[in-house]
């Protein structure tokens, strides 16, 4: 029972890397405006087996502690600063206020 339960999450762990380099694959045919069908596809079919799974491991009675995985990809985009935005909006509310 323990054996099928750690090959369980080998199999989890597994897939979720494959779906964020699918994720990642997707992003990029979109960025470069080509067909993403087929990628897609596959992922939705990999959200299919990554249900049987997790439906399993529930059966199995491991589903109490989480399954990490490391994040091999980088943000996309830092995020936005709006400091000037802010300030801009303060100096316009001041001038508004002292007039």
């Amino acid at each position: 029972m323990d054996n099928r339960i750690n090959e369980n999450r080998k199999k989890i762990r597994l897939l979720r890397t494959q779906m964020l380099e699918t994720e990642a694959a997707i992003r990029g045919q979109i960025g470069r405006d080509e067909d993403s069908t087929g990628t897609s596809l596959a992922l939705m079919a990999m959200r299919a087996e990554m249900s049987e799974l997790s439906k399993e491991r529930a059966r199995l009675g491991d589903d109490k502690e989480p399954i990490l995985v490391e994040r091999l990809m980088r943000p996309r985009r830092a995020p936005a600063v709006r400091l000037i935005l802010a300030s801009k909006r303060h100096l316009a509310r001041k001038q508004k206020i002292s007039s």
